[in-house]
């Protein structure tokens, strides 16, 4: 381990309060601080993001702090800002900066101006970015392709072609993925590569059980009511093939007063952002949406997959899946069948969910928490400190009444409780914070 790294793990662990590196991250570290490329195959929800930030932090040239030295590229935008923040967590101290689509441009121009260590981004933006001249590519020489194989699938081989290119000199490559690809790219410029699987072979782990639910009707909406009805407040993700039916099955759920939060690709970043803090907070417990949610949301302890509609091959129906059963917890897959479709080989079926047409139908009831939106964030100095500190001392509520607290640049949300939230917003309504006007809304 070189110094660097064995001088500072211990705070970078604590940040993430992590006790100790698992036996994927260690062994990440020990090949990276050699000459190989690597290729990772792990479940999202392993550690497999500190495991290749660790892999880029071996690769740094502390002295050279000015200088752009590594490129993360990453299929979503949620990717790109769940790396950005697990750096931040670390307390690297070094600079980075995450680019990507749905918000303006020039915001990251600026942020680019004086070099970042690391940048992470999507595809399209990278090489917008390079075509501009707004990196920095005679310095780069760690490259990471985070999800390669869905960037691929998902068409964006040529801007990742594109990105490679322009990057004169990469002395090590960084391949990771919840599923190998049945090839890596030519252009990809490996030299020696040494794959490490950790992936969970399905013989060797129990935590998960898949049930079938059978659908008399081919939208399988009645079945999906009562299913969410027995699931209770136990949070659930929904998963459709098309961004038509999540906004359908959603405007359906909602028109019942079952609390739900769609999400999927054409929606704005904001709206994508706004649906899953209400996700993460708890202010809602399920998420309806397409295959984007199917890799890289890092949302603590999900408890149930519903296949609304079935998955297009096995490679998806894993990445769904990876959702639920983290952390060595269990989790339920639920695959919804209309009576005339066919399951797919893949799915392996170990019990058939019945509804007791005895029992009484009870629609979830709504969270205990609410959102609020503050159109205020880290560029206006604010911190959770800072909101926790002016709920307390403003909005009259203890810290058990606050939850989960997201600060992004220009804006933040804050979970508050249900109960008291009403009452906070009038409190704080003419209150200042930091010497800030603000106007806070409550999300409906």
């Amino acid at each position: 381990m070189n110094g660097f790294i064995q001088s500072n793990i211990s705070n970078w662990l604590e940040g993430l309060e992590i006790k100790d590196l698992n036996p994927m991250q260690e062994a990440v570290l020990k090949i990276a601080e050699g000459e190989k490329d690597i290729q990772l195959l792990a479940a999202t929800g392993s550690g497999k993001t500190l495991a290749f930030l660790l892999g880029v932090l071996s690769k740094l040239d502390i002295n050279k702090y000015r200088e752009t030295q590594a490129l993360i590229v990453v299929p979503t935008r949620e990717l790109a800002l769940q790396i950005e923040e697990v750096w931040r967590k670390m307390g690297v101290g070094l600079k980075i900066t995450a680019c990507y689509g749905g918000h303006k441009r020039e915001i990251e121009e600026n942020n680019l101006i004086e070099a970042p260590v690391l940048i992470v981004g999507t595809p399209g933006r990278l090489a917008d970015h390079l075509r501009r001249g707004n990196i920095q590519t005679n310095t780069i020489n760690t490259l990471v392709l985070d999800e390669y194989d869905k960037s691929v699938e998902w068409g964006f081989q040529e801007e990742i072609e594109e990105i490679v290119s322009k990057i004169e000199y990469i002395n090590f490559v960084f391949l990771a993925s919840a599923t190998k690809a049945e090839e890596i790219p030519s252009f990809i410029p490996i030299k020696s590569l040494e794959t490490l699987d950790f992936r969970v072979e399905k013989e060797e782990s129990d935590k998960i059980i898949q049930i079938l639910v059978e659908a008399e009707k081919k939208d399988k909406l009645e079945e999906l009511v009562k299913l969410l009805s027995a699931l209770g407040e136990r949070r659930s993700i929904v998963f459709c093939n098309h961004k038509d039916v999540v906004e359908r099955v959603s405007q359906n759920l909602k028109e019942l007063k079952i609390p739900v939060a769609s999400y999927h690709g054409s929606m704005q970043q904001f709206e994508r952002e706004l649906a899953l803090f209400q996700f993460k907070s708890g202010t809602v417990n399920f998420l309806i949406t397409t295959d984007l949610a199917a890799r890289g949301l890092d949302i603590d302890y999900i408890r149930n997959i519903i296949h609304l509609n079935l998955p297009a091959d096995a490679a998806t129906y894993t990445h769904r899946n990876g959702r639920t059963a983290r952390q060595e917890r269990t989790g339920s897959i639920y695959i919804m069948q209309y009576k005339e479709e066919q399951l797919p080989d893949f799915i392996e079926v170990d019990k058939i969910w019945e509804w007791k047409e005895s029992e009484k139908l009870k629609l979830p009831e709504r969270s205990k928490w609410s959102t609020v939106y503050v159109p205020l964030g880290r560029k206006n100095k604010l911190s959770k400190g800072d909101f926790v500190g002016y709920f307390i001392n403003r909005g009259g509520v203890k810290f058990e009444d606050i939850g989960l607290i997201e600060v992004k640049d220009f804006i933040s949300y804050i979970a508050i409780r249900r109960s008291k939230v009403g009452y906070v917003l009038e409190l704080v309504k003419k209150e200042r914070i930091k010497n800030k006007k603000v106007k806070m809304q409550l999300v409906k």
